[in-house]
């Protein structure tokens, strides 16, 4: 069951990367900033990112009636710092998280 729900999401991934790039390009961008702090930061709120694929998967596998409090905070965290974030349904985030 599980073995179909990753392979599954990862068909569905596979279109998004561009989307992907986008917020992973987001997301490393500010991680490399001239202040420590700034980088401190970044690297924080990518782990909440990093920390939501597996939700994510779950996510997208029961077409949004599964969600956690991790993917939750993911999906806060990227439309907090990205544009396109913020038009981009929960669906594809959690496609563009699974794409990291």
């Amino acid at each position: 069951m599980m073995i179909r729900s990753i392979l599954f999401c990862t068909l569905f991934a596979l279109p998004l990367s561009a989307v992907a790039s986008s917020f992973a390009g987001t997301s490393a961008g500010s991680a490399s900033g001239a202040s420590s702090h700034s980088s401190g930061s970044s690297s924080g709120d990518d782990k909440v990112v990093l920390d939501a694929r597996d939700d994510a998967a779950g996510f997208i596998a029961s077409e949004g009636r599964i969600r956690s409090a991790r993917l939750e905070a993911a999906l806060i965290q990227l439309r907090s710092r990205d544009s396109a974030a913020r038009s981009a349904s929960d669906l594809e985030l959690a496609r563009a998280i699974l794409a990291l």
